[in-house]
């Protein structure tokens, strides 16, 4: 693996994101995206089309045989240790529609749509299935995560909220999620797959009728263009000075320490005999903590009331930033020998 290819796969993993989301902003400001289309479009993709791409993400797996604990482990507890460092940089900002979308820059990254491919590259097969194994895990969390902080942080309206309230608007606002209920779906699929094909009648059926899994596949592939395409359309340039701390204290969060809380810890704990990683988990890692925030998490953040607006920059911003974290964190692992 020359490190040439790992900048040039960096690159080219981040430029389309920003290449979309420039052509939905060009497109609304000549008049072909309406304020209407985009709040549609922003409810399509929420409801629909990132539901469908977390379930075939999941349902690829072939099982969840080679678990390693001791990763899956470390990974929570890094993501919850992010969690707690999100809100601590969430109470400086003193607009409430505004620390929830924060929080959630923190702690979740884009592991969905590029961590697998960037662990085949970096590590090959071993990176694919720590990747996938891991994702099984993260990807609930990152949204139950992203329900909780939207969701305590969204206005309450005029009426006061008791405590109780609130947590049963949260644990709904959890069972409801769509995109929970893409990765649930992913993760029953991949339990029950094995029993619907040891029914001969049934396996014969999957392996002829491939309608069903191409269209989710179309619906799938579709997610992350109009996401970002919508994601264009929603952004205003003129607003990116009004949001200039939030924008340092997300990037800072989410490519600083991110990398340094979920990667540098584990570099901690091996060289003291604690953790046993390989280059395929330390590949995952570096899909896990070193890439930008999640495109759905804009989505998510206008979906959820919060401000969609500081989400779609934070969203921009650590892409454009991240090419060059990912690269000087696998510079950093290969020299120490850990991938």
């Amino acid at each position: 693996m020359a490190l040439w290819d790992i900048l040039i796969f960096a690159v080219n993993s981040v430029m389309p994101i920003i290449l979309l989301v420039c052509l939905g902003y060009a497109l609304k400001q000549r008049g072909l995206f309406t304020g209407e289309f985009l709040k549609i479009g922003n409810k399509t993709v929420f409801r629909v089309l990132l539901p469908v791409l977390l379930f075939t993400n999941l349902a690829e797996m072939d099982s969840f045989q080679d678990l390693r604990m001791d990763a899956v482990l470390y990974v929570l507890g890094a993501v919850a240790l992010l969690f707690g460092a999100g809100l601590a940089l969430s109470c400086a900002i003193p607009e409430r529609r505004q620390k929830g979308v924060i929080l959630q820059c923190v702690f979740r990254s884009n592991f969905a749509l590029i961590g697998v491919a960037l662990a085949q590259l970096i590590a090959g097969d071993n990176g694919v299935r720590a990747a996938a194994i891991l994702s099984a895990f993260t990807i609930p969390v990152f949204n139950i995560l992203s329900v909780v902080a939207l969701s305590v942080f969204a206005p309450s309206g005029t009426q006061t909220v008791t405590p109780g309230q609130r947590i049963r608007k949260i644990l709904r606002d959890i069972l409801h999620n769509p995109l929970i209920l893409g990765v649930l779906a992913g993760i029953v699929w991949v339990c029950i797959r094995p029993l619907l094909q040891s029914i001969s009648v049934v396996n014969v059926c999957m392996e002829t009728l491939s309608f069903v899994p191409s269209s989710l596949d179309y619906l799938a592939r579709a997610s992350t263009p109009v996401a970002l395409l919508v994601l264009g359309g929603q952004f205003e340039m003129d607003r990116v000075k009004g949001f200039k701390k939030q924008i340092v204290m997300g990037v800072l969060g989410r490519l600083l320490l991110a990398p340094l809380i979920g990667i540098g810890g584990a570099v901690i704990l091996q060289n003291m005999g604690i953790l046993h990683f390989d280059n395929g988990i330390y590949a995952a890692l570096v899909a896990l903590f070193a890439t930008p925030v999640a495109v759905a998490s804009a989505i998510m953040a206008e979906e959820m009331d919060n401000d969609g607006q500081l989400a779609g920059q934070l969203v921009l911003w650590t892409t454009l930033f991240s090419a060059v974290v990912m690269f000087a964190t696998i510079v950093v692992l290969r020299g120490m020998h850990l991938l």
